[in-house]
């Protein structure tokens, strides 16, 4: 066991019984709503996909894109 965990753990110990139940929650929260890596990394390829698709539907090149990038930031 970490030390992390035993300074957890000892934490946890010394909560009143009506609180614990409250950690328990937060931490099944904390786990439900990080990102699966692997979901993350599969929406980005699927997002990238698309916008590929999207490019060569309209027929937009690298260099449009590049002359778009500089009229934003020239404040065109």
């Amino acid at each position: 066991m970490t030390s992390f965990e035993q300074t957890l753990l000892l934490e946890v110990a010394t909560l009143p019984e009506s609180r614990k139940a409250d950690v328990l929650a937060f931490i099944r929260f904390l786990k439900v709503s990080l990102p699966d890596e692997e979901r993350v990394r599969d929406d980005f390829k699927e997002a990238l996909k698309d916008a590929r698709a999207t490019a060569k539907k309209y027929k937009i090149t690298q260099k449009d894109i590049e002359a778009e990038i500089r009229a934003v930031r020239e404040g065109k």
